[in-house]
């Protein structure tokens, strides 16, 4: 999953990748960053079902032991998982722990898992408001990035924010759960924007609602939430992106505890 790009002081802008681990002596999840994908070649730009082998470090920057330093010239995409059967062949080992059990862990073992998907119950709704713009964090990453020209003088330009930012709230699959409330992080909901980029600020929120609410995650589908901690504030979750194949009778119904 690529989340959605923020300012970087260097690149101007990144993304953060989240996957899968499909090496057999360490399966598990990892977190790449940061992800400069305007210096990706071509045919080292992947999609989200892509099979992707490159050389990382383990990031000193960043305290959750999930997260590596990619070495972006060694990307190399080798293919694709294509069909909702074999990506659930993937996916479903690591769909274990409720959101709930994923929270109580950090509270009462931190730190904890930084990386985890998690089952819905039931979708209660997408919350949908105007994108407020750039921190000032933010703003100051991409003022230091216009300041320091490219060696052949090529105009710098300013990452936009989205015009909308959105919220998930759902019930997972505890029995005593009551509401999660966590913000959209995942690339695709800014990709929309940029498609629709020519309707007015409520007809993109329809959209938006209908798109990531209704299709991706009506009752024939399995919702499955990949969702991630922030460095800063490990305690916040958000989704970084959202698995739903079809319900089937041969889906696999078992838990993996960890």
């Amino acid at each position: 999953m690529k989340a959605a790009p923020n300012p970087h002081a260097t690149y101007g802008e990144t993304v953060c990748v989240a996957g899968l681990r499909l090496d057999l002596e360490h399966p598990g999840w990892v977190r790449l960053y940061p992800v400069v994908w305007h210096l990706l070649r071509p045919d080292q730009r992947f999609a989200k079902y892509d099979v992707v082998a490159l050389r990382a470090k383990p990031s000193r920057r960043d305290p959750r032991i999930e997260s590596w330093l990619p070495d972006l010239p060694s990307i190399t995409v080798e293919g694709s998982i294509q069909g909702w059967r074999n990506r659930l062949s993937h996916v479903i080992p690591f769909v274990g722990d409720s959101m709930c059990e994923v929270l109580e862990k950090f509270r009462t073992n931190p730190p904890a898992r930084s990386l985890a998907a998690v089952r819905s119950s039931s979708i209660l709704d997408v919350n949908v408001e105007h994108h407020p713009g750039w921190s000032e964090d933010e703003q100051s990453k991409i003022a230091h990035y216009l300041r320091h020209p490219d060696l052949d003088d090529t105009p710098r330009v300013a990452p936009k924010a989205p015009r909308m930012r959105g919220w998930y709230r759902y019930r997972c699959q505890e029995r005593t759960c009551g509401t999660h409330r966590q913000q959209i992080l995942d690339e695709d909901w800014v990709i929309a924007q940029r498609k629709w980029g020519d309707i007015d600020d409520a007809e993109l929120a329809a959209r938006l609602r209908q798109r990531f609410r209704n299709e991706m995650c009506g009752d024939d589908r399995d919702v499955i939430f990949f969702v991630g901690n922030q460095a800063k504030r490990q305690q916040a979750y958000s989704v970084l992106g959202v698995f739903c194949p079809p319900r089937h009778p041969w889906r696999p119904t078992g838990r993996r505890r960890w």
